[in-house]
């Protein structure tokens, strides 16, 4: 969905790769460490954590709010956590627009991709060990955990740690200075520490990655092409500054794939479409740079994947007004799978393009038969009502979206567009407050419900919603201030 949808982002706490494992669960020998962060940071103290640092990252980050992107990481994050060991806290999956190799995760189950990775991961499931070794690195705690053995070594209060930790995930080269700026001994055990973090999330990464049905085998097999990639670059991507690559880990990666019964995975069409998608869209490239990628790529690539580069030319053609020539590829791309949401949400964008907003009503309402409540389908349905100017149907729908799915702005957009388009400037302000707030902008918040509530009816059921919501806002405030 090209349309509305604004670019936010987060700071947060690098990850590396991970490998997989169901019968050698028993076989570790892992030792019983994963709940000794408890003395520092509890799981509900953690979860407030990461929400707050998710605002953060949404307010000073390009956080990438594609609907069919987050659904696609969000069915593959979840399929993980599904099979792993130790989950504690619900799982938040999200996407940076990044060219740089990186994954990280943070307090709370937050787990971060940058669209880079989709340009290096050549399959799903390397993509897949990638976020089995960072929903490893939040099952086992180790962030709590690390910051657990800096307490005993520095006077810092939990809050100045927990900062100087995420500072050092996100922007190595300063916040390893942040962090270890005591002593030599201080940083090689800090560093020690990591490198022990990162040997725990792989061997617990690439259980979870067999239970998940991926082939263990692409988590070596991408370590070693970024190894080889990078060896003597002079300045590595993220994810190796936070991530190192040693020849032991990959070897013991290696080892680990080898010990699981072989599995033959077929190709994902989705991914190789997510794939296009990010080429087309969030790469940073010029429309004839990505078409000529999709031509040259295609020529090489196995016939059962090949339509996922006509998609990606399809929506570089949408991009720049050629309409005919995306029309035609959707046209036979929708014909052969009509519920794909890639497609569907593509087609939609050409309609509206098009100035035809009700065949893309009439194409997404036959759709949510089909797939009731979809949040690719809906947004796009919502927005597809807008532009055909159905105000009120499409408010109505947005008002349940946006209850279902609070954290998505895409929602209170279009819900803010669709009450200015109706002359509401009350509820125009309530969502617009609720876009404040997800980015920590809680005065800004506050003081647009404040306004929504002169607005209102004296006395009436509205203002009461609104001050309710304004008491709740003053909370969340004082809890963020709090935590710095």
């Amino acid at each position: 969905m090209l349309k509305r949808t604004r670019s936010l982002i987060c700071l947060c706490v690098a990850a590396a790769v991970s490998s997989p494992s169901v019968t050698m669960a028993n076989t570790l020998n892992l030792p019983e460490i994963g709940t000794a962060a408890g003395s520092t940071l509890s799981i509900d103290q953690e979860l407030v954590y990461g929400d707050a640092y998710m605002r953060m990252l949404r307010a000073g980050q390009p956080v990438v709010n594609d609907p069919v992107l987050s659904e696609y990481i969000d069915a593959i994050g979840h399929r993980l956590v599904s099979s792993a060991d130790d989950v504690k806290t619900p799982f938040t999956f999200f996407m940076i627009r990044d060219r740089n190799i990186n994954a990280f995760a943070f307090f709370g189950g937050h787990v971060a991709l940058h669209t880079g990775l989709f340009l290096h991961a050549h399959t799903e499931s390397e993509l897949a060990s990638v976020m089995a070794h960072e929903i490893a690195h939040v099952t086992q705690r180790h962030l709590a955990r690390r910051m657990e053995d800096e307490a005993r070594r520095s006077p810092a209060t939990i809050a100045a740690l927990a900062g100087s930790l995420l500072l050092a995930i996100a922007a190595p080269q300063a916040g390893m200075a942040a962090l270890t700026a005591t002593t030599a001994g201080s940083m090689q055990a800090s560093i020690n520490y990591t490198r022990s973090n990162e040997k725990e999330a792989d061997r617990f990464g690439i259980a979870t990655l067999a239970r998940a049905q991926f082939d263990v085998n692409d988590m070596p097999r991408f370590f070693g092409r970024l190894a080889d990639e990078y060896r003597y670059a002079s300045k590595p991507p993220p994810m190796l500054l936070t991530h190192p690559l040693p020849e032991d880990r990959i070897t013991d990666t290696r080892q680990r794939a080898q010990n699981y019964p072989p599995l033959r995975v077929l190709p994902s069409i989705d991914y190789h479409l997510a794939r296009a998608r990010i080429v087309a869209r969030y790469a940073g490239i010029k429309s004839n740079a990505a078409l000529d990628w999709f031509e040259r790529t295609a020529k090489k690539a196995k016939a059962d994947i090949a339509p996922s580069f006509e998609y990606g030319k399809a929506l570089v053609f949408l991009d720049n007004n050629q309409l005919e020539e995306a029309e035609k590829i959707l046209t036979k791309l929708l014909s052969q799978r009509p519920n794909n949401n890639f497609y569907l949400d593509a087609m939609s964008d050409l309609y509206i393009a098009q100035k035809r907003p009700q065949k893309a009503e009439e194409m997404l309402k036959k759709a949510l038969k089909t797939k009731p409540n979809n949040a690719v389908i809906t947004i796009n349905y919502a927005n597809a009502l807008l532009e055909g100017q159905k105000y009120e149907s499409a408010i109505k729908i947005l008002q349940k979206y946006t209850h279902d799915k609070p954290n998505d702005t895409n929602g209170w957009h279009l819900l803010s567009e669709a009450n200015i388009k109706i002359g509401d400037s009350k509820e125009d302000l309530a969502a617009r407050g609720e876009i404040m707030a997800l980015n920590a902008q809680w005065d800004k918040s506050i003081q647009l419900y404040s306004q929504a509530s002169q607005l209102a009816a004296l006395g009436s059921l509205q203002q009461a919603r609104y001050d309710a919501r304004i008491d709740q806002l003053l909370i969340q405030r004082d809890r963020f201030l709090a935590l710095q």
